[in-house]
């Protein structure tokens, strides 16, 4: 069994290799890292499962070389066959085009109003699976991918991706987190909760938004946190986690309180 929590002590810091989050029988979870010497580090994961590879959030342009060497460790990148886009941003959703070229059976699983701005990247002919009708997505082991909406945090067509078989939470830009003294799984989440405030504050749009998804979330069993910037948040910072958004003043909060404390 893999732990989260000792995957610092043996995270391989010349990020030439994937690493491995979460395995069971043919269901896997990688992380497969980044060169960034940058606060706003970007993670890009891979789900696996029998025949089906799943990119989440792959990255910019800039990213494609190094994310398709950490993926031709895993598989034959041609072999991709979806990429989830939680929403358009191009630390997300750059390197699309450069993805559909070398998978062009990959199909696409984001949200409409994300997809309506994805062509703009250079690439207007793919796959393209609508989250909002469709929200699950079922793998070859059965376990399945489900689809949270999460509506302006940041992206009015944002989402988050759970993942039944590791109860890992893809959170996009939810959670993420600005740090130059960068772990890949929070250690303290005391001192991580600056680093969070740092990015969700400027970049969530408002707590009505931050407890609808909380809303939409509740019941759902989740053992991890991985958003698409920032430190991977373990199980035992779940709880943790979500108290800290259903309290997070952000956004229109505090440009607007006048109008907010009326809500």
């Amino acid at each position: 069994m893999i732990r989260l929590d000792e995957i610092n002590d043996r995270l391989d810091h010349t990020f030439s290799q994937p690493t491995i989050l979460f395995r069971e029988n043919e269901h896997a979870v990688y992380w497969l890292g980044t060169p960034e010497d940058s606060a706003f580090r970007c993670n890009a994961y891979l789900v696996a499962d029998g025949a089906e590879m799943i990119l989440v959030d792959p990255g910019g342009v800039n990213h494609f070389g190094f994310v398709h060497n950490r993926v031709s460790q895993i598989t034959d990148p041609g072999t991709i066959t979806g990429i989830i886009l939680c929403h358009q941003d191009p630390d997300i959703a750059g390197s699309v085009a450069s993805w559909l070229k070398v998978s062009p059976r990959a199909t696409i699983l984001s949200s409409l109003y994300t997809n309506t701005l994805l062509p703009y990247y250079g690439n207007d002919t793919y796959v393209f699976r609508n989250i909002d009708e469709e929200p699950e997505y079922t793998l070859p082991s059965g376990g399945k991918l489900r689809f949270i909406p999460s509506p302006f945090l940041h992206s009015p067509g944002a989402f988050t991706t759970w993942d039944e078989t590791s109860r890992f939470l893809f959170s996009g830009d939810i959670w993420a987190a600005i740090d130059m003294e960068w772990e890949l799984v929070v250690r303290d989440f005391t001192a991580h909760r600056l680093k969070m405030d740092l990015f969700n504050i400027h970049y969530m749009s408002g707590s009505v938004a931050c407890r609808g998804f909380l809303e939409r979330l509740k019941g759902t069993p989740v053992e991890a946190i991985l958003p698409q910037h920032g430190s991977i948040l373990p199980g035992g910072m779940v709880a943790d986690a979500l108290k800290y958004l259903s309290r997070l003043r952000c956004g229109i909060d505090l440009i607007y309180p006048e109008y907010v404390s009326r809500i």
